[in-house]
């Protein structure tokens, strides 16, 4: 029953991959797969920092003796501005430091990743493939 069609696995005689190697892949699989998931809460971050920033802006157009609702939880408290522009500016330095960390945290997964790159790539050479499509 010998396949013939497209797509069909043939093993390449030369490439041996020991139990080590298959350890390493596996783990720059699970490193570029958390550094995805980072990149996209990451990218929900900054959307949310750039939510307050516009927060702020459009707060600075009100009149200073109005009081402001905020959803707190499932409830509108009405503030005062001065109250609700600290609340932003404490929910934005909250939020710089979570986007600092995550960045941190990927640029250490990087790193980590590019050690197995050099790795693979110097024992498999061409007939490995570790880059992402999108980049």
């Amino acid at each position: 029953m010998a396949n013939s069609g497209k797509g069909t696995f043939q093993p390449d005689s030369d490439v041996h991959i020991s139990y080590e190697d298959q350890q390493k892949i596996n783990k720059f699989a699970r490193l570029n797969a958390k550094v995805d998931d980072i990149k996209d809460e990451l990218k929900v971050k900054q959307n949310d920092m750039k939510n307050l920033e516009e927060a702020v802006e459009e707060l600075s157009l009100t009149d200073d003796s109005e009081t402001i609702p905020c959803l707190i939880g499932e409830v509108f408290i009405c503030q005062s501005l001065d109250n609700t522009l600290k609340s932003l500016e404490d929910a934005k330095a909250k939020k710089e430091g979570e986007i600092g960390e995550l960045k941190h945290k990927c640029d250490e997964l990087k790193s980590q990743m590019s050690e197995l790159k050099s790795h693979l790539y110097g024992k498999f050479g061409s007939h490995i493939n570790l880059e992402n499509e999108e980049e």
